[in-house]
């Protein structure tokens, strides 16, 4: 007899990657489907990083349980990228490595949220801080920027949704799924707003911070009276194409930083070895690489704009960050092909899959139900095949 706990069973699935194994499901049934769900680079991870990993192979140094932590040089070496290229300081003993920043973050909410606490979204949002939130026993509330602003909610907006049970705000800058970025100007203001709440965090997921087109990333962490206030996410999977590797980190007060390696040791302890010195390699190498990757996004993000823009009904910002788009499609609610209603983005993005054979991920997963995610994390002749096809498959429905 089966008997899940409450907190599976409420459990929700990741939209990403459920959206990703329909497509695989496709795939295995021989039809040609071009997957633009996942946020993974399609970019190998650069051979310098690769070579470091192999090093620490033949060196046989790294074969025992590493500290639950990290190891001391790596977490050493994060502490001077923080203050090199973010303007944080975070000493070693303040940083805490683990399984991807998606760890980091439960290990954060685990550590910081009591049951019925509430943590305010900044929404759009990644897909897995409600289920950390709601995991932590704690209550998510979303706060919702509109396409008209890019996405981004205002510190007016923060300050109306604070109340005595607020522990903390998450956001992430450039954003997933909107590619948006917070400028410093911005950030100051919700900065402002959460100096005036004693007992408030922020949680600033900067896992995106090379992948930027603005010109400037800036931390909240790094503004005046903040760094006490705030917590740094941030990982090597989108910056580096180090998806595989699952290594994420934090930067926080040294209380916090305790609390989620208490947290961590309970639960998977260090991250991988090798995993660790390769990440020691990309930390203190030349950012040659990421540069290069973030040009070629660069040309796709114009691509993608223009296709879009050529789809009738198809309401797109241009994002200034990460690899995504973030359309309103509400224009074809309450169309059909003849035999498919499309009543919301789940049924738009269904109807593309079968139909197109076009994998994206519903907005209502990130947040906003009247938008999709698209990944442009492909080769550009994917992308104009992709973009053709939805534009020939939604021109099909009346």
């Amino acid at each position: 007899m089966e008997h899940l706990s409450d907190r599976i069973k409420n459990m929700a699935e990741s939209a990403t990657l459920a959206m990703a194994a329909k497509a695989r499901e496709f795939k295995e049934k021989g039809i040609d489907v071009i997957s633009l769900s996942l946020g993974e680079p399609d970019f190998k991870t650069p051979k310098h990083i690769q070579v470091g990993a192999k090093e620490a192979i033949d060196s046989e140094k790294y074969f025992a349980y590493p500290p639950v932590n990290g190891y001391a040089d790596l977490r050493q070496a994060i502490s001077d990228k923080f203050k090199r290229e973010n303007g944080l300081d975070y000493p070693a003993n303040q940083i805490v490595v683990s399984n991807g920043a998606k760890q980091s973050i439960v290990n954060v909410m685990m550590a910081l949220i009591n049951p019925g606490e509430e943590v305010i979204v900044l929404s759009p949002y990644w897909v897995s801080y409600t289920a950390a939130i709601e995991l932590a026993e704690g209550v998510p509330v979303l706060v919702k920027g509109g396409i008209e602003n890019d996405f981004k909610a205002t510190a007016d907006q923060v300050r109306a949704a604070l109340t005595d049970k607020t522990r903390a705000i998450i956001f992430s800058s450039p954003c997933n799924p909107t590619g948006s970025v917070f400028t410093k100007e911005e950030l100051s203001a919700i900065a402002e707003v959460v100096k005036e709440k004693e007992g408030v965090y922020v949680i600033s997921d900067e896992i995106y911070e090379h992948i930027n087109f603005s010109g400037a990333h800036a931390s909240i962490g790094a503004l005046p009276g903040m760094l006490d206030r705030t917590i740094t996410i941030n990982g090597m999977a989108k910056g580096f194409a180090m998806t595989g590797w699952r290594v994420g980190y934090i930067g926080a007060p040294t209380w916090i930083a305790k609390a989620a390696n208490k947290m961590q040791g309970q639960v998977t302890s260090a991250n991988c070895s090798i995993a660790q010195r390769a990440t020691l390699t990309a930390l203190t190498s030349d950012l040659g690489p990421t540069k290069a990757m973030t040009e070629q996004y660069g040309k796709r993000r114009a691509l993608v704009y223009d296709l879009l823009n050529d789809i009738p009904g198809v309401k797109t910002n241009m994002p200034q960050g990460a690899f995504y788009f973030f359309p309103d499609v509400s224009s074809y609610f309450g169309k059909s092909n003849g035999t498919k209603m499309i009543n919301n983005a789940s049924d738009l993005c269904l109807y593309l899959l079968e139909n197109a054979h076009v994998s994206l991920v519903t907005g209502e997963a990130f947040g906003d139900d009247d938008c999709l995610r698209l990944s442009y994390a492909a080769s550009e002749d994917n992308l104009k095949e992709a973009l053709r096809r939805i534009k020939e498959t939604l021109a099909k429905l009346s």
